[in-house]
C-alpha cells in the first residue's frame, strides 16, 4: 500500500468515500461564497452609471450567465474527480501548469488578504459607529486572522456540511431579508415610480453592464472545482452550484443598487447598512459570513500548494497560508493592491474558456483523468490561453463598451473545443 504522504491529493482524483456533497450542500456553499460587502458595493457601481431597468436587466441575465459558467466547471471538476489544479494540469500539461498555479496561489492569497481587511474595517465601523468603541485595527486583525486559522485545522467536509448548510446559510438569509426589507420601505417611502423610471448616465453600455455582473462568479472559476470534486453526481453539483449562486448574486447585486438609490450621495456601504433598523445585527452577520470567503480562498490556495509539494499535507498548507494572509493585512497597503488584483483575475477567465471547450463537452473518464502528467506542455491550450488574455485587455482598451471578459470567454472555449484532441 502506498504511503499516504506520498500522494499527491491535489492531482488524484477523489474516491468515492469522499463525494459526500448533495445538491444542497452545492447551493448552501455557493450561496453563502456568492453573498458578501464586495458584491453590493460592486453593484452599487451599476447606477447611475445605466438606468434602473438596465440594471436590473443586467443583473439577472449576468447573474444567471456567470452562475452557469461557475457550474459548468464545477460539473466538470466533479466528473473528473480533479481539483482545478488537477484540471490544469491535464488540459496544459504537468509542466506548464505550474505557472497558471502559482499565480492562482498568488491572487488567492491576495484576495484571503483582502478579505480579512474588508473583516477588519468592518469589524472598525461597527465598534465605531455604533457601540462607540475605536478598536484596533490590529486587534480585529488578528482576531479574523486566528479564527480563519483555526478553521483551516478542522475539515472542509465537515465545515460546509454540518456548519454552513445548517447555521451559517439560515443566518445570511435572515440578514438579507431583514436588510432588503428596510431598503424597500425607504425606496416606498421616497417614491418607486422615480427610482424605477430613472434613466443612466450613458457612461456604460449594457454590454460592461453585463460584465460587470458576471466578474463576480467567474471570478470563483478558479477554485470551484477543489469543492466539487466533492459532489455525489455532475447533475446534482451543477444545479446546485447555479441555482446557489446564481440566486445569491442577483440579491447582492440588486440589494447594492437599491441602497445606493434610497441613501445620501457619497455614504458608504457600511455606513448606509448600519443606519438601517436592525443594521448592526444584519451587518454583523454579513461580515461573519466575509469569512466563508476568506476561508475558501485560502483552502483552495492550500489545494494548489499542495499539488506543487505533495510534502506537506492540505491542511498544513492551509494553516500556513492562513497566518501568512494575516501578516499580510497587517503589513500591506491592500486596497492599493486591488487593480493588481483584478489584473491577476483576468488571466483566469480565458484559462478556463481552454478548460471548458477541452474538457466541459465531453469529459474524459475519471480513471483516465487520473492522467494529468500525460505531456509536459500541451502548446495548443498554452497559446490559446495567451490569445485569451490578450483579447481580454485589448477589449478592455479600445472596445470597453462591449466588455473584456465574454469576448476573451467566448474566443478561448470555441477554438479550445475546433482544436480538442480526437480520441
Amino acid at each position: 500500500m502506498a504511503n499516504n504522504n506520498s500522494i499527491n491529493h491535489a492531482l488524484t482524483p477523489v474516491g468515492e468515500e469522499q463525494r459526500v456533497f448533495n445538491g444542497l450542500s452545492h447551493a448552501s456553499l455557493w450561496f453563502s461564497l456568492g453573498v458578501g460587502l464586495l458584491v453590493m458595493q460592486v453593484g452599487a457601481y451599476l447606477v447611475p452609471a445605466v438606468g434602473t431597468q438596465d440594471a436590473f436587466v443586467a443583473i439577472l441575465i449576468g447573474s444567471l450567465l456567470g452562475a452557469a459558467l461557475l457550474a459548468w466547471t464545477a460539473k466538470v471538476g466533479c466528473d473528473t474527480g480533479l481539483s482545478s489544479s488537477g484540471l490544469m494540469h491535464h488540459v496544459y500539461g504537468s509542466a506548464f501548469a505550474k505557472l497558471p498555479v502559482m499565480l492562482n496561489i498568488v491572487q488567492l492569497v491576495g484576495w484571503t488578504t483582502f478579505e480579512l481587511v474588508v473583516m477588519r474595517d468592518g469589524t472598525h465601523a461597527i465598534g465605531e459607529k455604533a457601540l462607540g468603541l475605536d478598536i484596533s485595527p490590529v486587534l480585529s486583525t488578528l482576531l479574523w486572522g486566528g479564527v480563519l486559522v483555526a478553521l483551516m485545522c478542522g475539515s472542509m467536509l465537515s465545515l460546509v456540511r454540518r456548519f454552513v448548510s445548517r447555521v451559517g446559510l439560515p443566518l445570511v438569509i435572515l440578514s438579507l431579508l431583514w436588510l432588503s426589507w428596510h431598503f424597500v420601505g425607504v425606496l416606498q417611502a421616497q417614491g418607486v415610480d422615480a427610482f424605477w423610471s430613472r434613466p443612466g448616465e450613458g457612461t456604460m453600455g449594457m454590454l460592461s453592464a453585463l460584465d460587470l455582473v458576471i466578474a463576480m462568479p467567474v471570478s470563483w472559476l478558479p477554485l470551484v472545482a477543489d469543492y466539487a470534486r466533492h459532489g455525489k453526481t455532475g447533475r446534482s453539483t451543477f444545479s446546485g452550484t447555479w441555482l446557489g449562486y446564481a440566486f445569491a448574486n442577483m440579491w447582492c447585486y440588486a440589494l447594492g443598487v437599491l441602497v445606493v438609490s434610497v441613501s445620501p450621495p457619497d455614504t458608504e456601504m457600511v455606513s448606509a447598512l448600519l443606519l438601517a433598523q436592525g443594521g448592526l445585527l444584519a451587518l454583523g452577520l454579513i461580515l461573519l459570513d466575509e469569512l466563508d470567503n476568506a476561508y475558501g480562498d485560502v483552502y483552495s490556495s492550500a489545494v494548489s500548494s499542495h499539488s506543487l509539494l505533495s510534502k506537506w499535507s492540505i491542511r498544513t498548507w492551509g494553516v500556513a497560508a492562513a497566518v501568512l494572509c494575516t501578516v499580510l493585512a497587517l503589513l500591506l497597503p491592500i486596497h492599493d493592491l486591488e487593480p493588481f488584483l483584478l489584473f491577476l483575475s483576468s488571466v483566469f477567465v480565458p484559462l478556463f474558456g481552454v478548460i471548458l471547450g477541452r474538457l466541459g463537452v465531453s469529459q474524459p473518464a475519471t480513471n483516465s483523468a487520473s492522467n494529468t502528467s500525460a505531456q509536459a506542455i500541451d502548446w495548443s491550450a498554452a497559446l490559446l490561453w495567451f490569445a485569451g488574455v490578450a483579447v481580454f485587455h485589448a477589449s478592455a482598451t479600445w472596445t470597453p463598451q462591449y466588455g473584456s471578459a465574454l469576448p476573451s470567454l467566448a474566443l478561448t472555449l470555441v477554438l479550445a473545443w475546433l482544436t480538442r484532441p480526437r480520441a
